[in-house]
């Protein structure tokens, strides 16, 4: 079930979805942090390094969160005795 037909319109396999949709949004993710990088122009905004902190530890834990996501299941590793 996984493999391409040659037939125009057919549906695209499960890789081939996830390689289209994955570049589409890393592009996204990308181009807004660099849109947010430009609020570090002084000349046009005001923060304090508390404001940048709180920022950027939101983005570490959603990317933590994410990368979690991603990460292989292996199953509970659950012992009562070392």
């Amino acid at each position: 079930m996984n493999e391409i037909s040659e037939r125009p319109g057919t549906r695209k396999t499960r890789r081939e979805r996830f390689l289209s949709v994955a570049e589409r949004r890393t592009v996204h993710i990308l181009k807004q942090l660099q849109l947010l990088g430009n609020c570090s122009n002084r000349a046009s905004y005001e923060y304090e390094q508390t404001d940048v902190a709180k920022i950027f530890d939101a983005i570490d834990e959603e990317l933590r969160r994410t990368k979690t996501r991603f990460a292989s299941k292996r199953g509970i590793d659950f012992r009562l005795r070392e």
